[in-house]
């Protein structure tokens, strides 16, 4: 049974862009806005050091572990009722987590909000592919999608130090509250239900994709503290890899796979995932590196670090409004190579960072080269990743994207940890071996995306060529002969 669909490009579509990326915003945020208040919150719920690193962790752990369950979950059930589900989740689980009087409380609640997130987040992408035609309005939409994935980084900053600053940390868990209930409200008026599709669920392949990046992501949080070579991290580590093996052996079987592995039969896709392991994590390392260093080396507060990120966020905000043109005009592949090499050149720059460094002489430049960089690479990633995904698979498409993107932050981030660790702890002062550290990190980062812009040049081919008509989706299998459907791939790359 088909229930009402929504109807692409419809006069409530911006209204539609609107309640969705509210939500994307909300979940993004809460990956950093709880950063700086993780002392206060030690403070007053007595954490340990150890145990306060599981604030962070258990949101992320659930929310990366559960991605691509909560995209193929909306192609089966329903994509606005899991993004309902969703978002009714992380809402209940932000006030739980505000009220929170004990750290067991506060840890299980940023666990709920993963699970609420990893519901409604693959799904927003969805619902974006559904009510935009592909072509320069989808190119918009994914657009402005990707500077609220962006963005919502460097805001969690800010408005992480702004409510701490102002109030306490419980009010970073509160304002969730009131945008959760808007969007609720809203979604059942304004977003129909997108079509569904019968069969049976994978549930096998959803046990094993959620326990493999589960246990990957666990893994990578583990030698935070007891490194690469701790016997336990190394053995979680191989189970987490043996788990995910027997997740591709199943879903080479599956009827209906939880991932389906035709996402990368196409090469431009399949190079385009490869780059979305690399890009992201550098760009999350300048973030998270930079955060501590302002603090730490220049000394300055909550609120003056997410002002501080504030010239990267307005950039690369300016940068996506011209992308669909851009791309429109020169494709995906150029746009996505001059995005990383300004992402490069931004790392470069960073890795002059001494204890004598300035904000305006050292810092401002780097932010607005990455700014520029974000804008450009995120977008063409997005395009290039999502475009041709049949419509039955496009939840479980958005799901393996943003997986991608969640592994990155956690694998780029736990390896360049090592690094900067491994550069200050060889001597020196402290503001000299926090400067040390902080540029070998970024020195490391320079080297994935030099990588990134060399997979770039050789494998990615454009999904949308220079003025040419954007290819509408893949239809479902079956419906084209072989050769038509050989033909119409050839024309896309």
């Amino acid at each position: 049974m088909t229930e009402r669909t929504t109807t692409p490009g419809g006069r409530h579509s911006a209204i539609v862009l609107a309640v969705v990326l509210a939500c994307q915003l909300m979940v993004g945020i809460d990956a950093t806005i709880v950063n700086i208040a993780l002392p206060e919150i030690q403070t007053q719920l007595h954490f340990s050091q150890t145990g306060l690193a599981w604030v962070f962790n258990a949101y992320t752990l659930a929310f990366g572990g559960l991605l691509l369950l909560g995209g193929r979950a909306g192609d089966l059930l329903g994509r606005r009722r899991m993004f309902a589900f969703g978002v009714l989740l992380f809402t209940a689980a932000s006030l739980l987590g505000g009220l929170a009087t004990q750290s067991w409380w506060l840890v299980a609640a940023r666990a709920l909000q993963g699970i609420g997130g990893a519901m409604a987040s693959p799904n927003v992408l969805s619902l974006i592919m559904s009510n935009y035609e592909d072509g320069p309005r989808r190119t918009h939409a994914l657009s402005v999608f990707a500077v609220a994935s962006s963005a919502s980084l460097a805001l969690g900053l800010l408005a992480g130090g702004a409510l701490t600053s102002a109030g306490s940390w419980r009010w970073v868990f509160f304002v969730n509250v009131p945008i959760g209930a808007a969007i609720l409200i809203l979604t059942p008026i304004f977003v129909h239900e997108t079509e569904t599709h019968r069969g049976r669920f994978d549930l096998v392949g959803a046990i094993t994709a959620t326990i493999g990046v589960a246990g990957l992501a666990y893994g990578v949080i583990r030698t935070a503290t007891s490194g690469w070579g701790d016997p336990i991290t190394i053995a979680v580590f191989v189970a987490a890899v043996l788990v995910l093996v027997c997740f591709i052996l199943v879903e080479k079987r599956a009827e209906q796979p939880i991932m389906p592995l035709r996402l990368f039969a196409d090469r431009r896709r399949a190079a385009a995932y490869v780059n979305t392991l690399l890009v992201p994590s550098t760009i999350f390392a300048v973030i998270y590196f930079l955060t501590q260093y302002l603090q730490e080396g220049f000394g300055y507060g909550p609120l003056a670090t997410g002002v501080a990120f504030l010239p990267m966020t307005v950039v690369l905000m300016g940068v996506v409004r011209l992308v669909g043109r851009l791309i429109k005009r020169w494709g995906t592949r150029p746009v996505m190579a001059v995005g990383i090499a300004f992402v490069t050149a931004a790392l470069l720059w960073l890795t002059r960072l001494t204890s004598g460094s300035g904000y305006l002489a050292d810092v401002l430049g780097p932010l607005v080269l990455l700014g520029v960089g974000a804008g450009l690479t995120t977008v063409a990633l997005s395009v290039t990743s999502l475009s041709g995904v049949r419509r039955e698979d496009s939840g479980a498409g958005a799901g393996l994207f943003q997986t991608l993107q969640w592994t990155s932050w956690s694998l780029g981030l736990a390896v360049l940890v090592t690094v900067y660790h491994q550069a200050a702890t060889e001597g020196g002062g402290v503001a000299e071996s926090l400067a040390r550290g902080t540029a070998s990190a970024f020195a490391g980062a320079s080297v994935i995306a030099v990588i990134a812009l060399i997979s770039t040049l050789i494998f990615v081919r454009s999904a949308i060529q220079p003025g040419a008509p954007a290819a509408p989706a893949d239809p479902p299998a079956g419906k084209v002969p072989p050769e038509q459907a050989e033909a119409g791939a050839r024309s896309r790359d």
